[in-house]
C-alpha cells in the first residue's frame, strides 16, 4: 500500500468520525512530510524516521506500508467506520454550500477542501468561514475575506467550482456580521445564529427573520442551534415561532438547511415538518471543518428522505447555472 494514501485515509477516517482535530491534522502532516522527501528517501526508514512531521504512529503506519502490509492503524479505523448509508438521495446531491477551512476554525487549506469534494464527484462546493465576530472560530474580517475571495475562485476546476461564500454570524438584532457590499460580492451567503442562544422566543424570532429577510441571504444555517451528542456535549434547541421564521424562509427564498454533522441533527424533524408545510427550500449541507467530514452529506440526505422532502425542493440537488440564479 502506498504509505501517503494510507496517511490520508486514515486522516479522513479520523475527520469523519470526529475525532480530535490534532490527531487527524498529524496525519495529513505526515503526508506531506513524506510527500517531500526526495524520492531516494521514501523508502529508507531511517531517514523517514528522522523527518520533521512524521512521528511515532504516523511513521509506523509507513513502515508497514512499505512492506507490503495495509497498516493496523487503518485496519482497526475501517473496522469502526458505521455502517454504509443507503439513501436513494444522496446521489442526486450535486454540491454543499456550507463548510469551512483553516482561515477560521476548519483544519485545511482551501485546496484540501476542494481536492476532498472533486473526490466524492462534486459539481460546486461553496467556502463558507466565519465573519469577524466569531473570534473563538478565527472569524474573516473585511480585509481578509476580500483576500480570499479571489483564492477561492482561483482554485474551481476538473469539474469542480469553488464558490465564495461566508458562515455570517446573526447579530442579536438579525443585522449580518460583515459589510453590506462584500455579502453582495458572495456567490453564496449562510446566516446562523451562534450567540445569544437562549434568548426569549419573541426576540429571537424577530432576530432571526430580520436576518432571512436580507436579500443576500441564501441560507439560514442550523437552524436551532441544538447539540443532541458529541465532545462538545449537549445544548438545548433554541426557542423561537418556526413557522414564522419559515414563513419568512418561503418568502424570500431562502433555503432552511439540513445540516449533516450527526451532533446537530438539525433541524429537529418536527421543524423539518413545520418548513415542508411552509413551502420553504432547503439546503442539505455538510458544514465540514475538514476534508473527511465532506461526506457527512450521506446523514443529512437520508434524513431528508425520511423526512419526505422532496429532491426538486432541495437547492443542493440543482445544476451549478440553476443554483447561481437562485442565491443570486
Amino acid at each position: 500500500m502506498d504509505p501517503q494514501e494510507a496517511l490520508l485515509e486514515i486522516a479522513r477516517l479520523l475527520e469523519r468520525e470526529r475525532a480530535s482535530r490534532y490527531r487527524a491534522k498529524a496525519f495529513r502532516t505526515a503526508a506531506a512530510a513524506y510527500e517531500g522527501l526526495p524520492e531516494d528517501a521514501q523508502r529508507d526508514l531511517g531517514r523517514i524516521q528522522q523527518a520533521k512531521g512524521i512521528g511515532a504512529s504516523t511513521f509506523e503506519v509507513i513502515r508497514q506500508a512499505l512492506a507490503g502490509e495495509t497498516p493496523s492503524y487503518l485496519v482497526e479505523l475501517r473496522g469502526e467506520v458505521e455502517p454504509e448509508i443507503v439513501s436513494e438521495l444522496r446521489p442526486r446531491l450535486r454540491g454543499d454550500l456550507h463548510a469551512h477551512t483553516e482561515w477560521s476554525d476548519g483544519t485545511t487549506p482551501i485546496a484540501a477542501m476542494a481536492d476532498a469534494a472533486r473526490a466524492l464527484g462534486h459539481e460546486y462546493l461553496a467556502i463558507t468561514d466565519h465573519s469577524p465576530r466569531l473570534r473563538v472560530a478565527r472569524g474573516l474580517s473585511p480585509e481578509r475575506l476580500r483576500t480570499q475571495i479571489p483564492e477561492v475562485r482561483a482554485l474551481s476546476g476538473d469539474g469542480l467550482t469553488l464558490l465564495a461564500g461566508i458562515e455570517v454570524d446573526i447579530l442579536e438584532d438579525g443585522r449580518l456580521d460583515q459589510e453590506d457590499e462584500l455579502l453582495a460580492e458572495l456567490d453564496v451567503v449562510v446566516a446562523s445564529v451562534h450567540s445569544k442562544l437562549s434568548m426569549e422566543p419573541g426576540p429571537m424570532t424577530k432576530r432571526m427573520i430580520r436576518a432571512v429577510s436580507d436579500p443576500r441571504v441564501s441560507v439560514l444555517g442550523h437552524v436551532t442551534g441544538r447539540l443532541v451528542q458529541g465532545e462538545r456535549g449537549t445544548r438545548p434547541p433554541s426557542r423561537f415561532d418556526a413557522r414564522a421564521v419559515f414563513d419568512a424562509c418561503a418568502e424570500h427564498a431562502v433555503a432552511v438547511e439540513i445540516n449533516s454533522r450527526p451532533e446537530r441533527q438539525d433541524p429537529p424533524d418536527e421543524l423539518i415538518a413545520v418548513a415542508l408545510e411552509a413551502g420553504c427550500l432547503f439546503s442539505i449541507d455538510s458544514d465540514a471543518h475538514a476534508p473527511g467530514q465532506l461526506s457527512l452529506l450521506d446523514h443529512g440526505a437520508l434524513r431528508a428522505e425520511r423526512a419526505g422532502v422532496p429532491a426538486e425542493r432541495i437547492v443542493t440537488t440543482w445544476g451549478l447555472e440553476r443554483l447561481r440564479r437562485w442565491a443570486g
